[in-house]
């Protein structure tokens, strides 16, 4: 039987039981898919994070959802470097983490504040258009909710970055399942990937806040994400390419409404036409820490 060391992270808070909680298993890059997923399920959290070694960079993360692999997931980056900090595996400065989508620049602190994290998410891709009458059926929306046509963008992982009218919107969306598996097959989506709309809306829900954003999730996942990382920075991405905010930075909040209120510092890096990249940064609380026998 083998044992690896495992943190428990909420991730984009510095209070426990804030932003969004992973499981980080170190010295785990090499478990089977099968093993990691069964693993995910098990903690009944959206991602879970393996740790190995890497010949290219500082560590290689491995995300898994409860349905399978995946290249990159904000949240889980900021908690696998709060894990390392906490162990003291790492040291605050400048790391490089090895992920599916690339190389992926971290910036890491330790202060009065807690364990704080900067990554810099890859360019974004811009993908397809799609009606907006397609998306509001999938958040059970009328159309006239969504304020611009929703569009697929990633920055590592691809999100339907939809963009609605106010928070009483954003805070009525619920999922249809049916009717996402339908865009999916629009999008020629495969099982497994992810092509969800990421909810923004252009208000805070606090007076700290510049955007509130909502991820809602099929099954086998949680039914909604209580932040994410990776969506937030395609949103920022999206909306300053678009000139939809006159600023490249603002702080994103996510989770409100679950309890789990979370923030993040965005900044996309470049002019709108040519963007280079964007960085994301959180704060991360190490909640519980063990060992994880299989």
């Amino acid at each position: 039987m083998a044992e690896h060391a495992v943190d428990w992270v909420d991730a984009f808070s510095a209070r426990p039981f804030g932003g969004n909680g992973c499981a980080v298993v170190h010295d785990a890059a090499g478990l089977d898919a099968e093993t990691c997923k069964a693993f995910v399920r098990e903690t009944s959290l959206v991602e879970c994070t393996f740790l190995g070694p890497s010949d290219t960079a500082d560590l290689k993360v491995r995300y898994f959802l409860a349905s399978g692999e995946i290249p990159f997931a904000g949240h889980p980056t900021v908690a696998s470097v709060a894990a390392l900090l906490h162990r003291g595996l790492a040291e605050p400065g400048r790391m490089v983490l090895e992920t599916g989508a690339g190389l992926v620049p971290i910036e890491a602190s330790r202060g009065p504040a807690g364990l704080g994290v900067t990554m810099t998410q890859i360019a974004p891709v811009f993908g397809p258009e799609l009606p907006r009458a397609m998306v509001a059926e999938v958040l059970s929306l009328a159309p006239e909710d969504i304020l611009a046509p929703p569009q697929i963008v990633s920055t590592g992982l691809p999100f339907c970055i939809t963009l609605l009218r106010d928070l009483d919107s954003a805070l009525a969306a619920r999922l249809d399942v049916a009717a996402l598996t339908r865009m999916m097959r629009h999008l020629g989506t495969g099982p497994g990937e992810m092509s969800e709309p990421y909810i923004i809306v252009r208000q805070g829900m606090t007076g700290a806040g510049d955007s509130f954003g909502r991820l809602l999730l099929p099954p086998p996942n949680p039914p909604e994400d209580a932040f994410t990382g990776s969506a937030t920075g395609a949103a920022a991405a999206w909306l300053w390419h678009h000139g939809l905010i006159e600023r490249p930075r603002y702080i994103a909040e996510q989770g409100h409404g679950m309890g789990r209120p979370g923030s993040a510092e965005d900044e996309v890096l470049g002019p709108r036409d040519a963007i280079t990249g964007v960085r994301v940064s959180g704060r991360a609380h190490v909640l519980m820490s063990g060992t994880l026998y299989l």
